[in-house]
């Protein structure tokens, strides 16, 4: 096998991406690049006549393989996430960038002494918010042994402890009263599944769909959330789809909850900001 110059693995990498279907092959092909050689953005561009060793090939070849068969890129290098360094795997949904803007939203508002996360997958809102607010106590649950186990991992590789792990639906094992609970639900209609980009398939369907309309577990979350919320100021967060965000909120002010809708980074209303209208 002829050794590859590490711009022949950009331009082989560039081309196999894009011949695979995937619309950001030229920055997949960098991060792959980059991850192999353990290089920065910077110094890839100064090491394009280097040749790669057999073992960066290899490794080359296999990362690349994957990928084209349209395996999460996270899955094979890990992300950055909320300023933390995650795992991913089909244990869990891959975090969303959508989900660093929930993260940014709830740290705007005044440090909660007990924060619930409901779901945590990964673990990312529990352990990015663990970090921001070292002295708060954090319970995350999740209905997944084996999304609480990779959350655990990702806790270890983070550098974060403090998180209490809870195996259970919804609140389940978690006793309150919570100044935020913050939860990113399945939230797409069932119907969605069909039409599902390769990528999001990896992901675990119980993370993605919930019911007809995509709102089968969140409307559980809000009768269930109800009584374990501080008062007076306790908040719940959620992430929804854009396309059921309004009509979940109508549903919240008329069963007794004060309702803000927020918008994401492109302008589509994807959170909910809800208190008891009691407050």
């Amino acid at each position: 096998m002829q050794p590859l110059t590490v711009q022949q693995a950009l331009e082989q990498a560039r081309a196999a991406l894009a011949s695979a279907g995937i619309v950001s092959a030229p920055a997949e092909a960098r991060a792959l690049v980059q991850h192999v050689l353990q290089s920065t953005p910077a110094g890839l561009l100064l090491r394009g006549p280097e040749t790669l060793t057999t073992e960066q090939q290899q490794q080359f070849d296999r990362l690349l393989e994957a990928r084209t068969a349209r395996w999460p890129l996270q899955y094979l290098l890990g992300t950055e996430w909320g300023g933390l360094t995650l795992r991913c795997d089909a244990r869990a949904l891959v975090p969303r960038p959508e989900t660093e803007w929930l993260l940014h939203l709830c740290t705007q508002r005044p440090a909660p002494a007990r924060i619930l996360d409901i779901g945590t997958g990964s673990g990312a809102l529990a352990l990015a918010l663990q970090a921001r607010w070292p002295s708060a106590q954090v319970t995350a649950t999740d209905l997944s042994a084996e999304a609480l186990s990779l959350a655990q991992e990702n806790a270890v590789l983070s550098g974060i402890s403090g998180v209490e792990w809870r195996l259970g639906d919804l609140l389940a094992g978690a006793v309150g009263p919570f100044d935020l609970v913050v939860s990113n639900p399945p939230y797409l209609p069932e119907a969605d599944q069909a039409a599902a980009e390769p990528e999001v398939q990896h992901d675990p369907a119980l993370a993605l769909y919930s019911g007809p309309d995509g709102l089968t577990l969140a409307r559980r979350l809000l009768a269930s959330t109800l009584t374990h919320l501080a008062r007076p100021g306790g908040t719940l967060w959620l992430e929804l789809d854009p396309r059921n965000v309004l009509k979940l909120a109508a549903e919240a002010r008329a069963s007794g909850w004060q309702v803000a809708v927020h918008p994401d980074l492109t302008g589509r209303l994807r959170f909910l900001e809800l208190q008891p209208a009691t407050l």
